[in-house]
């Protein structure tokens, strides 16, 4: 395959007005770039492009009838019109033969055949069909250039359908624009077509403003399109504009059919569920579905996580475990879903019950995410298993997810609330080595601990870093933070620091508990303390 580079590219295709972003690709086989008839007349060209219909009687039942036909043809003297070949290929592309259309194609440029404006339409269409041939079908508007002929509505069709076959909505539309610019006329299968491509991209926008296109212009929306935004509208849950594109749709005369009347339904159904679910009642969602099944509305696995949200809200995790089981009979569950229940055995600490789906999550061909992981490291904590979390962190490391803020802050949160400091530390600087935002800031109670732990160790400056950069992350230090700090700082021999702690905690309204006034009475007692503070510690105090 020879690759045209972008530049070469829009020499090519500005010098005979036709432009597209992006690299062409040409085929190195003489279909795509033999010199086909390059003494053809001009008469020649015009008769190709007013052909008159020749009657159809290629008739063939299997791809072996059209290989025997075709071979057949070729060695007809006279050689049968392009007409003639151009019907038998017809013929293989409503059979679904793409690959031996395109090499049919070859065979006739090989064999000097000119091809027509149709001909090359039916070899645009087939690599449109083919994963990753599209760069091939624009090479071939090389041939609508070189022999005069003029790209029309069906040229642009199969490029649209060919890019949104492939996902590529941009190319797509940049073809559409560009080919619209040379003379190509859409027509309603052109914008039906992009409209179907955007909404399946969730791109509502993009198709309300391409409706919006259509009103002006003569081609005119039909029921289809307006179905098609209102359907795209409601799987996105507005189902408020999808309702007003539909009086819009009445307004202008479009009568709405069976079609139109289920999207909606379907859509206000759908999120009058999630709204159910997500405020908790749970009850009358499950009952909008019940409802919706006997209509004849097939409740899809978004649906089920919404009524799953809301047993979970409401604390009636084994309801929420039969609204699993359920969409597992009717849809395939997503990680969403998974992540939903093992998020609420989590929290109500049946621990095992989650690893178990977690388990099963591989089994179904599913991927943990960093949410998944976070949801496990946090449950193993809250039932005293740290070291299985922190195995758990590794084997989510190891598996390719990157662990984020929040992951740290949970398992952080467990170390400290289970007096494991030393892991605690050590855990806090890998997040420092990592330069994660510290965000999603561990609680007061979880700095406190960390800054106890580093005074006991003797870190009085990491002690202090740590304490400075508390208040500045929004989580002001409380009572408890402050007489830790002072008791620590006073043990380490930093008695004039401790004193200047002692009146910033007076100041924000705090008062030294029973174990730092008992600190500071011994040490007085003692004549530990420089003479010259105890006046302001006595003040404090």
């Amino acid at each position: 395959m020879l690759r045209i580079c972008s530049k070469a590219n829009r020499i090519f295709f500005n010098r005979y007005g036709i432009g597209f972003g992006g690299n062409i690709y040409f085929s190195p086989s003489p279909s795509l770039t033999a010199q086909t008839h390059s003494q053809a007349s001009p008469q020649k060209i015009m008769v190709n492009r007013r052909r008159k219909p020749q009657k159809d009687d290629i008739n063939v039942g299997s791809l072996e009838d059209a290989l025997t036909l075709f071979d057949g043809m070729l060695h007809t003297c006279p050689l049968p019109s392009i007409v003639r070949f151009s019907q038998l290929l017809g013929k293989l592309v409503r059979m679904k033969h793409y690959s031996t259309v395109i090499s049919f194609y070859r065979q006739l440029d090989l064999a000097r055949i000119q091809t027509d404006a149709y001909a090359l339409n039916i070899l645009v269409n087939c690599f449109s069909h083919l994963k990753h041939m599209m760069p091939f079908s624009l090479s071939v508007l090389c041939k609508f250039v070189k022999f005069g002929y003029e790209m029309n509505t069906i040229t642009l069709n199969t490029l649209v359908k060919g890019f949104l076959l492939e996902g590529k909505t941009d190319e797509a539309q940049e073809c559409y624009r560009k080919l619209i610019a040379q003379g190509c006329n859409p027509d309603l299968i052109t914008y039906n077509t992009l409209l179907n491509g955007f909404c399946k991209v969730g791109n509502t926008l993009a198709a309300i403003q391409l409706l919006r296109e259509m009103e002006k212009k003569s081609c005119k929306p039909d029921i289809v399109s307006y179905n098609t935004i209102i359907d795209g509208l409601c799987k996105d849950g507005l189902v408020v504009a999808a309702v007003n594109i539909f009086s819009e749709m009445v307004r202008r005369g479009v009568v709405p059919d069976v079609i139109t009347y289920t999207t909606l339904i379907h859509g206000a159904s759908f999120v009058l569920v999630d709204m159910l679910g997500k405020e908790g009642e749970a009850i009358e969602a499950q009952r909008m579905i019940d409802i919706m099944i006997q209509r004849g509305i097939r409740p899809d696995e978004v649906t089920y996580n919404s009524l799953m949200d809301g047993y979970y809200l409401r604390g009636e995790i084994d309801e929420a475990r039969m609204v699993f089981d359920m969409t597992r009979k009717d849809c395939i569950c997503s990680l969403h879903g998974y992540n939903i229940l093992i998020n609420g055995y989590c929290k109500s600490k049946r621990i095992e019950e989650a690893l178990g789906l977690f388990q099963e999550m591989s089994s179904k061909g599913l991927t943990p995410d960093v949410v998944t992981y976070t949801t496990l490291i946090g449950g193993l904590c809250a039932v005293g298993r740290t070291h299985a979390a922190q195995e758990l962190l590794l084997e989510m490391q190891a598996n390719g997810q990157l662990p984020n803020t929040q992951t740290y802050a949970t398992l952080l949160d467990g170390l400290c609330n289970h007096g494991q400091l030393e892991e605690a530390m050590a855990l806090f600087q890998d997040m420092e080595e990592k330069k994660l935002p510290l965000s999603l800031q561990p609680n007061v109670k979880t700095y406190t601990i960390m800054i106890h732990g580093l005074l006991t160790g003797g870190l009085v400056g990491e002690a202090i870093n740590l304490f400075s950069e508390m208040k500045g992350s929004g989580c002001p230090p409380n009572s408890c933070t402050y007489n830790l700090m002072i008791r620590g700082l006073v043990l380490n021999r930093e008695i004039s620091r401790g004193v200047e702690f002692t009146n910033e905690m007076v100041k924000k309204g705090f008062s030294a508990d029973a174990s730092t006034f008992e600190l500071f009475v011994n040490m007085i007692s003692n004549g530990e303390l420089d003479p010259s503070l105890q006046p302001v510690i006595r003040k404090d105090l």
